[in-house]
């Protein structure tokens, strides 16, 4: 399988150099692909607009005191996917697959949350034991949502099938998802509040190598509106970066996305947020290796 680099939006993080994938730690992997989103459409423009912003983080990390991008950062021509969803989980599949195969810590760029199906189906073939930790507003917890098991409302029930999961950030769930709620594993918005104590709790649910879904609607409408389906009462940035550098240092991390961006050219910070956010990411696992 051929990877050639994504130019144009540009490289993540602005990175001018054409790195061999092989020789670098992360696999940045923009899945473009907004088939199945039931409210505001536009999540298969979030790759190209978290990468355009990406271009202008500092690429020192004052937390960490780290360079991440020295470790190796390549980004990937997208997955590109017009029809059902089934034939785009197929091919994420095949990409993780092939990434992974090279040693590569897959990094998925949404795109809307069904792209992270593929994602979690080839990290639980690869690592057993896995654990799937979702920051997300929503349950997603649905068998089959408009004709398809593969909806991005049923991220999670498809993670349930290959692997463990914890949810935090929970605030919208749909009546017959209440009874799939598990308390020792469900952190709803509501009960987390505004501090992090919350943190020591998910960490220790979490056991084995671990896989990060975060929908950027986990966060309060009022940092990120940029997203298809906004909830009120969402997560700030801190908390959510606070829980992954616990995670991080508690637990293996082996891959993970950021999805459900929804770009509005009148506004780029949400954009940057996110960006940001993996970049952090990237960073909390470089200084743990």
């Amino acid at each position: 399988m051929t990877w050639p680099l994504h130019d144009d939006p540009g490289a993540f993080g602005g990175l001018p150099e054409r790195p061999v994938p092989d020789r670098c730690r992360f696999a940045v992997l923009p899945i473009p692909y907004d088939g199945t989103s039931t409210w505001r459409k536009g999540a298969d423009r979030g790759p190209d607009a978290l990468l355009a912003a990406s271009a202008n983080m500092e690429l020192y990390d004052i937390e960490t005191g780290g360079e991440p991008w020295r470790a190796g950062i390549v980004t990937m021509a997208p997955v590109l996917h017009d029809g059902p969803p089934e034939g785009m989980v197929a091919k994420v599949r095949a990409a993780a697959d092939d990434l992974l195969d090279r040693g590569l810590t897959v990094v998925g760029l949404g795109g809307e949350h069904s792209v992270s199906i593929g994602l979690i189906q080839a990290h639980a073939a690869r690592f057993p034991g896995l654990t799937v930790l979702q920051f997300d507003a929503h349950g997603d917890t649905r068998d089959s949502y408009e004709g398809s098991p593969n909806n991005h409302a049923c991220v999670m029930a498809r993670a349930a099938e290959v692997a463990d999961y914890v949810q935090v950030g929970i605030r919208s769930l749909d009546a017959a998802e209440a009874p799939k709620v598990r308390p020792d594993r469900t952190f709803f918005a509501h009960e987390i509040g505004d501090g992090c104590d919350f943190i020591p709790a998910v960490v220790d649910r979490l056991s084995g190598p671990v896989y990060v879904t975060i929908d950027l609607d986990v966060f309060d409408p009022g940092i990120m509106p940029s997203t298809g389906t906004p909830e009120p009462g969402g997560l700030a940035y801190r908390q959510v970066v606070r829980t992954l550098a616990a995670v991080a240092q508690r637990h293996r991390i082996v891959g993970f996305d950021v999805v459900e961006l929804l770009p509005d050219p009148r506004n780029p910070g949400p954009d940057f947020l996110a960006a940001r956010l993996a970049y952090q990411l990237m960073a909390y696992l470089t200084a743990r290796q």
